[in-house]
């Protein structure tokens, strides 16, 4: 007797339908065998199924047995097929008893399965439901540890099942379970709140100005400063500042959360920007993306926040260099024999590094021992092209004493939100509601239709031109940097003083 049932196979981030089917014939204890290029978790699946099934009260499947996965050609991997194979085989075995086919098709079904028959939390759930409710279909079954994950996606039913018995009672009509619910408002409004703020930094407010720059106008932004000057703390506060997530912004990145496994039991819903930090070991697959079943990196990870390169020269240059197109294009494709899935990577690049090996060049409190040749050579770990990518250069001083002990707290989140705000409101303005747009990623008729400069304005920028060797990718940056602090002032037109500030936030750029 042959079953079918649906469920999904996950490519990066995207899930993509698959159809179940299982036949069962022939007498005895026969053969088992999953085709359809299932990987090695997959095809172990048949035994977990088989125990399941018996410890969960079913009489065992003492016939042959063959489970094939379509579409054929595309790679299957992980346990979540579990469910769905074991209720493949109690239908083709006459076990489900009472059991409308037509209506099994119409939903996804997914989980991991236990010995016992515990139904076990998996990846992918979220595209799985949206797959489910693009396709029409009525919902998905999914673990119940899974269930306010899918249930974010309106206009389908989530079945929470526990147990193999409880999918099985609910197909066959005899146990009665109530679709999980979420009240997405209230769960974002709770749980975009953060438990850091910029009133704990100490000084730093030259620091904190370049920053609220940088957010206003989602600008790349590289922090030179000794050890023990503020850096990672002034990144991890930098998210506070930034523009709640939309709930569009919000399902993008929980998505790629839910593809990697990486949500939380307790966080179905991403509110909170995220920030990522690898550490400077980390490989180009690791940074970017990639494997031979290719996986987002921690540029796509930080999709719609923060990520952090903190000691950025330790980086090897082969990898940073791999950067240098997702910094463009925000988004990252990778290309593999399999596919060539695409990863979107629109996020805020936050380095810090110190201005030579030993760390204290610029620390007038320590004396720096590193020779001229050792400096430029440290500084020459990062290349030029990347450096020319990085919008905003700013020294961040060692911290005086005075400021440390000081009573009196410095510049607040809120009152640094405020500020940013204001300048994406002018922008979303100026790009006709678009909020989605910055200053920081216009285009280039954009930016010659929105960055005009009056006559002293265009003298200094010549000046400067000269003077630094500014490329022209330099010389964009440098306009959507005025533009930015032109927001902030309120200014429609750029005007010198602008500029002036934007070209010193240019301190790394040299001749190329």
């Amino acid at each position: 007797m042959l079953a079918r049932l649906q469920t999904i196979a996950l490519r990066g981030i995207d899930a993509i339908a698959c159809e179940i089917e299982v036949d069962v014939y022939g007498a005895g204890y026969g053969d088992a065998i999953v085709v359809g290029l299932p990987d090695t978790a997959v095809r172990e699946s048949l035994e977990r199924v088989r125990s399941a099934i018996v410890n969960s009260g079913y009489r065992m499947v003492d016939q042959n047995i063959t489970v094939n996965l379509a579409p054929a050609d595309l790679k299957k991997e992980g346990p979540a097929y579990d469910l769905p194979i074991a209720l493949g085989m109690l239908l083709a075995h006459g076990q489900v008893v009472g059991a409308d086919p037509a209506a099994i098709e119409k939903y996804l079904i997914a989980g991991e399965l236990a010995l016992d028959g515990r139904v076990r939390r998996i990846k992918g759930v979220l595209a799985m439901a949206m797959l489910a409710a693009e396709q029409g279909r009525a919902g998905v079954i999914v673990p119940a540890e899974n269930a306010r994950e899918a249930a974010i996606v309106q206009g389908i039913d989530v079945i929470p099942v526990a147990h193999l018995a409880e999918a099985v009672g609910f197909l066959t009509g005899q146990l009665e379970i109530e679709p999980a619910n979420i009240d997405r408002e209230s769960l974002f409004s709770v749980a975009s709140n953060y438990d850091v703020d910029f009133a704990d930094v100490r000084g730093q407010e030259a620091a904190k100005r370049a920053l609220i720059i940088a957010a206003a106008g989602s600008h790349n932004i590289l922090m030179i400063g000794p050890p023990g000057s503020g850096k990672t703390m002034l990144c991890k506060r930098l998210p506070t500042i930034l523009p709640k997530l939309t709930l569009g912004e919000s399902l993008q990145t929980t998505r790629i959360y839910s593809a990697c496994g990486l949500l939380k039991p307790d966080t179905p819903l991403m509110a909170t920007r995220p920030v990522r930090s690898p550490h400077h070991s980390a490989s180009a697959a690791a940074l970017v993306g990639g494997g031979s079943v290719p996986q987002p990196g921690e540029v796509s990870l930080a999709h719609h926040g923060v990520l952090f390169l903190d000691e950025f020269p330790e980086f090897p240059r082969t990898v940073l260099e791999t950067i240098r197109q997702p910094l463009e294009d925000g988004q990252v494709t990778v290309a593999r024999v399999q596919g060539t899935p695409t990863f979107p990577a629109q996020f805020m690049l936050v380095a810090a590094m110190n201005p030579c090996p030993c760390g204290y060049a610029t620390d007038p409190r320590r004396k720096c021992n590193c020779s001229s040749r050792q400096v430029e050579m440290y500084l020459g770990r990062v290349s030029g092209p990347l450096i020319d990518r990085i919008d905003i250069h700013i020294e961040v001083p060692a911290v005086p004493f005075r400021e440390l002990t000081s009573e009196r707290g410095g510049t607040s989140s809120e009152q640094m939100r405020g500020q940013v705000e204001s300048a994406r409101g002018a922008q979303a303005a100026r790009f006709d509601g678009t909020s989605t747009i910055t200053n920081a990623r216009m285009t280039t008729r954009q930016l010659r239709q929105h960055c005009k400069l009056d006559e002293p304005s265009t003298l200094l920028m010549k000046q400067v031109m000269t003077e630094l060797g500014l490329s022209a990718r330099a010389y964009d940056k440098v306009l959507r940097i005025s533009r930015t602090i032109a927001d902030l002032a309120g200014a429609d037109l750029i005007r010198q003083e602008h500029v002036a500030e934007a070209v010193n936030y240019r301190r790394l750029d040299r001749k190329l």
